[in-house]
């Protein structure tokens, strides 16, 4: 194979953006997986393409108003993949959240949309409450209801990297990286492909292997300069109730928000539960959901919909965040990606959210075109629609 200009490493949603925003900017780029298109974290998340109002609270003001932009470009580019959903927030006489809190809340998330359309809320009508899903109506004061986006994380990943191909971009996969040597005119790659070694030459490397972007690292001669970062498990259930007819966004005992939203599963709308935030042990690739998260989710969900008494888990998932270590709370930390020069020419993709992906992969472009030189623009991400028919 002739010399690439960039190597991803990671075909999740943020390896695949990079890959179709370096192919649309004139680059030769080769993605090399190990496993599967958005077989990690991409595939375990919470299916939302949103604004991240939660994240007000931890003043996460500018990740907010891009998202919320992304989230716009996102609902024209796939509209097939990604929906507008109305999403309700109840609040009860034990809510920690006080109406006028969710309602200043939300008014700073219409004002960070720029006041569009889909970006205003509302108070949701008495008699109108009584018909959302077997919500408890117990001690039930207000309803409000406001949109964000839903998508199927893994086909809209799939959709991103089908662009990718059709601007030249190259996958490999299943791989397994073997060693990365730096060199005087950039990078050399060794990887496996059914037990055959192959030698590729890079002048840049992006390092978009989520959970495993410090383990990446052990591969890289010589020594790279990782951060310290936390992962963070995140779990969700499956249950074979009735799928809502919107998103509920609920307050979790211990103040967290959970997400309660149709799913389909196995061909038909079930309803999915998530997720849970504990800290991660081990390799990533041991994650697996826990007896107490699966319970927590459960017990959530029967809290505010106790109607349906005879409901099982049929299915539950785990993925894993990647979180700057911090002494604050894993809440309270920042969720925005860190593109980090783990060494001159290899940057390295920590944490972010699927949102932002096309955003931060412009981003990536703008970091590495200096090491690249100019070259014939193809397109441009915001003008290219995803769809997985071609």
């Amino acid at each position: 194979m002739s010399d690439i200009d960039v190597i991803v490493i990671g075909a999740g949603i943020h390896g695949t953006g990079v890959a179709q925003a370096a192919s649309a900017a004139g680059y030769k780029v080769l993605v090399l997986e190990k496993n599967g298109i958005a077989a990690g974290t991409s595939s375990k998340s919470s299916k939302l393409v949103h604004g991240g109002l939660r994240y007000l609270e931890s003043a996460q003001f500018s990740l907010v108003r891009k998202s919320l932009k992304e989230r716009a470009i996102l609902c024209r580019l796939a509209p097939s993949l990604v929906k507008l959903r109305p999403f309700y927030i109840p609040i009860y006489k034990t809510t920690t959240r006080r109406p006028w809190q969710i309602r200043f809340g939300l008014s700073l998330y219409a004002v960070l949309g720029g006041l569009r359309k889909e970006n205003l809320f509302k108070r949701v009508r008495r008699e109108d409450i009584k018909k959302l899903d077997q919500l408890e109506q117990t001690n039930l004061q207000k309803v409000y209801q406001y949109n964000d986006g839903q998508t199927n994380d893994v086909k809209l990943t799939k959709a991103v990297m089908f662009s990718a191909k059709a601007l030249g971009a190259e996958l490999k996969c299943p791989v397994n990286i073997v060693s990365i040597v730096k060199g005087k005119m950039g990078f050399k790659v060794n990887y496996k492909e059914a037990d055959k070694e192959v030698s590729v030459q890079a002048k840049v490397i992006i390092n978009a292997a989520g959970p495993w972007v410090n383990e990446l690292h052990e591969l890289i001669n010589p020594k790279v300069n990782s951060l310290d970062v936390d992962l963070v498990q995140g779990t969700h259930i499956i249950i074979d109730a009735p799928a809502p007819s919107g998103i509920y966004y609920l307050e979790a005992e211990d103040n967290r928000a959970v997400f309660v939203m149709p799913y389909e599963f196995d061909g038909e709308l079930k309803t999915m539960i998530g997720t849970t935030e504990k800290l991660f042990q081990g390799k990533a690739d041991d994650v697996k959901p826990g007896e107490e998260e699966v319970e927590y989710l459960f017990n959530i969900y029967k809290s505010y919909f106790p109607e349906y008494k005879k409901v099982n888990v049929i299915h539950e998932f785990a993925g894993l965040r990647v979180l700057l270590k911090d002494n604050g709370t894993m809440f309270a930390r920042p969720r925005d990606t860190i593109l980090h020069w783990a060494m001159p020419g290899l940057l390295t993709l920590y944490g972010g959210k699927l949102t932002a992906y096309r955003s931060t992969s412009e981003l990536v472009i703008k970091k590495i075109k200096p090491l690249l030189g100019k070259k014939r623009r193809v397109a441009y991400t915001d003008q290219l629609y995803l769809s997985l028919d071609g």
